[in-house]
């Protein structure tokens, strides 16, 4: 997946319990809850960030640089991206 990071809106349901995100995925009925960091990263992929944009929203709000945190997060997107919650781009 390269370019601008989007939902896949009709892949999923939302629901924000407290500071929780829990994603249901409509095809299988399997589920995700994000909390913390990652519900902050699932915010973040609203359409018009790619994921240098992403890393660098990241990196300057937690103060760490870049480097440190991307393989995290390409293993969370990656995540994402398999489950189907995220476009194709």
């Amino acid at each position: 997946m390269t370019g601008v990071l989007a939902k896949r809106g009709d892949a999923f349901s939302e629901t924000t319990i407290d500071d929780e995100v829990v994603l249901l995925n409509l095809a299988d009925g399997t589920f995700f809850s994000l909390t913390g960091t990652a519900a902050r990263i699932w915010g973040l992929i609203d359409g018009t960030r790619d994921r240098a944009a992403l890393l660098a929203d990241l990196a300057a709000a937690y103060g760490v640089p870049t480097a440190a945190i991307a393989p995290d997060v390409e293993a969370f997107l990656a995540q994402l991206g398999e489950a189907g919650f995220l476009e194709r781009g």
